[in-house]
This record gives C-alpha cells, sequence and structure tokens, in this order.
C-alpha cells in the first residue's frame, strides 16, 4: 500500500534537497520526527542507518537503500511481517522545486498495517511537506 504527498517549495531545489537530505535536522522542522540519530559516521548514503522516534509510532531503525544526490533518496525499516520504505524526491521546476514524499508498505502484514495507521501516516506525510516547505521559503 502507498502513501504519497506532492508538494511545491517555492526555492531552488539545490535548496530544498540541502534541508531534506540533513536527516539529523528534521525534528528541528517536523512534527512528524521526534528525535533522529545517526548509527552510522559519515554522509548520507546506501548502507547508511539512522534510528528514528516519532510520536505514536515504535522507534525504528531507517537504511538508505537508493541515493541519487540532489534527487531522491530512500530508506527502509523492517519489523517481523512489515517492510515500510520511505522516499524523498526533489524536482526542479521553473518557480523551485516539486517535491515527493511517499511510504510504501508491503510484507505479510503491510496492508493491515497501513490500513490501520493510514490516518496517520498521511498527518505525517501533511507534516512533513508543511514543515519544509516553511524551513526551505523562511532561510
Amino acid at each position: 500500500m502507498r502513501f504519497e504527498h506532492r508538494f511545491p517549495v517555492n526555492v531552488p531545489a539545490e535548496r530544498v534537497w540541502e534541508v531534506y537530505s540533513d536527516v539529523e535536522r528534521w525534528p528541528e522542522w517536523t512534527a512528524s520526527i521526534t528525535s533522529v540519530e545517526r548509527l552510522d559516521p559519515g554522509p548520507l548514503r546506501v548502507g547508511a542507518r539512522t534510528r528514528i522516534k516519532q510520536p505514536r509510532l515504535p522507534e525504528a531503525i531507517w537504511t538508505v537503500t537508493e541515493w541519487q544526490p540532489d534527487e531522491y533518496f530512500a530508506w527502509v525499516s523492517t519489523v517481523p511481517g512489515i517492510r515500510t520504505t520511505a522516499g524523498h524526491r526533489v524536482e526542479p521546476t521553473a518557480t523551485g522545486a516539486l517535491v515527493t514524499a511517499s511510504v510504501d508498505q508491503s510484507g505479510p502484514l503491510g496492508p493491515l498495517f497501513a490500513v490501520l495507521l493510514r490516518g496517520l501516516t498521511n498527518r505525517y506525510l501533511s507534516l512533513e511537506a508543511t514543515g519544509l516547505q516553511t524551513r526551505c521559503e523562511s532561510r
């Protein structure tokens, strides 16, 4: 099951990417994240792990599975029966950037988990969108 939120940000795509890919600072601009702890040294890259705490959800370890600098990254968190993939895309436009935030739930229990948390997932994607827009456009 897939959830997706697409939204414009009225600053250059490079600036949006700079903010979006700096995951350690996410708690500063989105209420959907309580804390972020990078578990591997160096820049974010394929294989890098991050511990994230979110309100109303258990702590999760996210591992970067795709990394396309200045454009896209995806990371995965797994628990028995559920695989969650979150994607983060920034595309340049004539007026700034178009951002796509997505969450995919898969695995034997993925569809059930997605249905049960549909409202929370959509709310968190909306909070992320609003927070990213505000953070990028206010600087």
